[in-house]
């Protein structure tokens, strides 16, 4: 099991990308896909037409978002930490991934690049 740890830039608000990360209408705006999504702790998510699934743990608006991401068979949960630092060009984003199955780490860390914080940069840089 490994961990991923990766801090990202968004030319927006901590408010504005917490928005964007747990609004569903929001989430499809910059994923182009469907989204479950709930600030309720507890709540279940689907994001990417079910390729990433879990339960909402804990919120704190603008701030933090804690996330158990599913992997069948895995013995120990896969917890996802984003917490929103304000800065001077917008947001530092303090991204923190948990046990993620060896065999899926590189395209976790990929994904995580490429295909969550890369469009939503590209989401909020649009003129």
């Amino acid at each position: 099991m490994k961990d991923f740890k990766k801090y990202y830039l968004l030319p927006a608000t901590p408010e504005e990308v917490y928005m964007a990360l747990t609004n569903p209408l929001t989430i499809e705006l910059w994923t182009g896909e469907e989204a479950v999504m709930s600030t309720e702790a507890g709540s279940e998510f689907s994001m990417w037409e079910g390729s990433i699934v879990g339960k909402n743990l804990e919120f704190e608006e603008g701030k933090k978002i804690v996330q158990q991401w599913y992997f069948d068979g895995q013995p120990e949960a896969s917890i996802v930490t984003i917490k929103l630092h304000p800065d001077k060009k917008g947001t530092s984003v303090e991204l923190r991934h948990t046990n993620i199955p060896d065999a899926d780490y590189q395209s976790f860390a990929e994904g995580w690049n490429d295909s969550y914080f890369g469009p939503l940069s590209d989401f909020f840089d649009v003129p």
